[in-house]
């Protein structure tokens, strides 16, 4: 034992593993009233290795051809030992990491994480989320399926309906004039090393800028501003043990569900794996119904529910952007829900509302009626970001205590 103290010494002195581990674990004072919302972050951490893991596995077997995709994905599904095992973590997987995403974003909404000073790790958190759009778009095209082909298709078609410049950009995505082989191959490039990078580091930074600032609480009270003569918060606790055994529980459950689902219902019903994406791609034949994967159907049914194009693609872009400014709209003189009046609760009962009925209509075949029902939906969204403003400067809020309860 005392020869491992002093070869952890040796090396320690040289490059230094005790700092970090103190500063973002074992010496890094969390909340003490952490709740259930506050699982999401680690478990977008856990599924973001499974992703890493699993994609590994699988760029061993896939081959990035259009006359060879398809079949090496079967080949992976039926004659790779495990293949299906790990192609079924690596889909399903895809759909954990927006769940957790999106509650993790939504827990920001309640609790007034993005609120000063945590401006910053709000944008570095909405930034992850871009990437993550764009790492989910361009994995969706590899299995070239009907579906992944034809919603790509659609897809890359909207940068085309920009004036001026979006044929260019269109044929610049995809590297032609159509969906090919040359789209496949920078996707996967694209899919396989620049995103994930840009993920995992943007992820440090996130993690770095969070324990700069300190975390957010329920209560939304800055823990930093009540420290005992050590310069400790009162009302912290360190995350390691006590946190990160707590997440170790998280993980335990998550991953019992995320394993009922791999083994049991790997394509829930269509939502994560469509029926039309075990056919091989065919350029001559068009699905009956082209739309993304659910976690971005909310946008979809946005772009759909607008009758010009151009504009359509303008509301769906600004659908997606708007979260990045909630620290400078919303003007509370609270952060967390729980001492916000009745104007907040309402609106963010209804945006959760409005998103959840977006998502369900985009996956929906287009209809008259289907189309007036999102256009009801849509002005909810955008109503909650535009008017926040006006709403959480006149809403009646509660006495904030001094200490977290």
């Amino acid at each position: 034992m005392k020869m491992i103290n002093q070869i952890f010494e040796w090396v320690d002195s040289r490059l230094p593993i005790s700092k970090p581990w103190k500063e973002h674990m074992a010496e890094y004072y969390a909340p003490k009233n952490f709740n259930i919302w506050y699982f999401f972050g680690s478990l977008a951490l856990l599924v973001l290795v499974i992703q890493l893991a699993t994609g590994l596995f699988l760029t061993m077997s896939y081959k990035p051809d259009a006359s060879l995709a398809f079949g090496s994905v079967e080949h992976i599904m039926r004659d790779v030992e495990w293949g299906w095992l790990i192609r079924y973590m690596h889909s399903v997987g895809a759909s954990a990491f927006f769940v957790v995403v999106y509650l993790h974003m939504f827990r920001g909404l309640l609790y007034g994480s993005s609120r000063q000073p945590r401006e910053l790790l709000w944008i570095i958190g909405m930034m992850i989320y871009l990437a993550l759009v764009a790492e989910a778009f361009m994995g969706y095209l590899l299995p070239w399926g009907q579906m992944s082909y034809w919603g790509a298709e659609v897809t890359t078609s909207l940068f085309g309906a920009l004036p001026y410049i979006g044929t260019g950009l269109a044929e610049w995505i995809r590297g032609d004039y159509g969906i090919s082989d040359a789209t496949l191959n920078r996707f996967f490039a694209f899919h396989v090393f620049l995103v994930p990078f840009l993920l995992a580091a943007l992820v440090v930074v996130h993690i770095i800028a969070l324990h700069q600032t300190g975390s957010n609480n329920p209560d939304g009270i800055e823990i930093k501003e009540n420290k005992d003569a050590y310069g400790i918060p009162l009302d912290g606790i360190p995350f390691h043990p006590y946190y990160s055994v707590k997440d170790i529980w998280g993980f335990g459950v998550f991953l019992f569900i995320f394993a009922w689902i791999v083994f049991y219902a790997p394509e829930l019903g269509g939502w994560f794996l469509e029926g039309d994406n075990f056919e091989p791609a065919n350029p001559l034949a068009t699905p009956e119904d082209i739309r993304p994967l659910w976690y971005l159907t909310p946008y979809y049914s946005i772009l759909r529910s607008v009758p010009d194009k151009v504009m359509g693609v303008v509301a769906m872009a600004v659908a997606m952007l708007l979260w990045i400014f909630v620290p400078w709209l919303d003007r509370s003189p609270v952060k967390s829900i729980r001492y916000r009046g009745t104007l907040y609760k309402s609106a963010i009962t209804l945006f959760a509302i409005s998103f959840i009925c977006l998502g369900y209509l985009g996956t929906k075949p287009a209809t008259p009626v289907t189309a007036m029902i999102a256009r009801i939906f849509s002005v909810i969204y955008f109503a909650f970001f535009l008017l926040m403003p006006i709403y959480t400067k006149l809403d009646k809020t509660k006495p904030v205590p001094k200490r977290v309860s």
